[in-house]
């Protein structure tokens, strides 16, 4: 029987509370592709429905989390295969990184397109309003679903105590919820760093497919032999794109500034 008093004495250990620090970080980190498709999908509601609409989905996030914490067996056992074809075992974790992956593939796609070939004013007002609540909601309970799994396996890998993953997770997801707001409005507001988020996504939902297709290419191979795909190349180049877009926005904002002080002196 799972011991609570445990947990907490590891909790409140020295070593549990820098591995409770580390995890929340990593949370965070990995929390990223999940607050940048919830800021971009609820842009299409009315304004006074955005907020409410980014605290439900976070909270569906940390509540799904939470739940899968309590079944990390049962996520253990979808790694082994259902069934095969071509000799390939294709397992429930394979099968739900596709689905999610095609999914968010599909949605960005969308996305970019309507953003591409919309004007300023469609953009900024137009587009809102045209997606119901509930149809936001439950696309963001989607992609709370099949994020949640990178999540739970980081988790799981830096610490088998449940209440420090349980209480990483909490707190990332509060600090999420705190700041989501200005993230948002920081990316709605900047067509530029809308276009990276929205193309982050997208190398997000093919980074899905791709780990889909190695778990089952994986079980054709000995464990020692398993291929492991790296996505922090992926977060470097988010980083790296969002520095060049804020040095360009700056020089906009000073080409601006002296444009209207020339103007004010003729």
């Amino acid at each position: 029987m799972h011991s609570f008093a445990s947990d907490l004495s590891s909790l409140l250990s020295i070593n549990g509370l820098v591995t409770l620090l580390t995890l929340t970080i990593l949370e965070i980190i990995l929390g990223i592709d999940n607050i940048i498709f919830i800021s971009i999908a609820v842009d299409k509601l009315p304004r006074e429905q955005q907020s409410k609409a980014r605290t439900i989905g976070l909270l569906l996030a940390l509540a799904v989390r939470t739940v899968l914490l309590f079944f990390v067996g049962y996520i253990a056992g979808l790694k082994e295969p259902f069934f095969h074809i071509a000799g390939y075992g294709i397992s429930g974790k394979a099968l739900i990184l596709m689905g999610g992956g095609i999914f968010l593939l599909v949605k960005t796609w969308q996305e970019i397109q309507e953003h591409i070939h919309s004007d300023e004013d469609e953009i900024g007002h137009g587009k809102k309003g045209k997606s119901t609540f509930n149809a936001i909601i439950m696309q963001i309970i989607i992609i709370d679903f099949v994020f949640s799994f990178d999540s739970i396996l980081a988790a799981v890998g830096l610490s088998g105590v449940v209440l420090i993953m349980v209480s990483a997770v909490v707190i990332s997801m509060i600090l999420m919820i705190l700041f989501s707001g200005l993230v948002a409005d920081f990316i709605n507001k900047n067509p530029g760093i809308k276009m990276i988020a929205l193309s982050f996504l997208l190398v997000i939902g093919g980074i899905l497919v791709a780990e889909a297709l190695i778990d089952s290419y994986n079980t054709t191979l000995p464990h020692e032999q398993h291929i492991e795909l790296n996505k922090n190349y992926a977060y470097i180049a988010l980083a790296f794109a969002m520095m060049i877009e804020l040095f360009n926005i700056k020089e906009r904002r000073i080409k601006r500034a002296k444009d209207f002080t020339q103007e004010d002196k003729e």
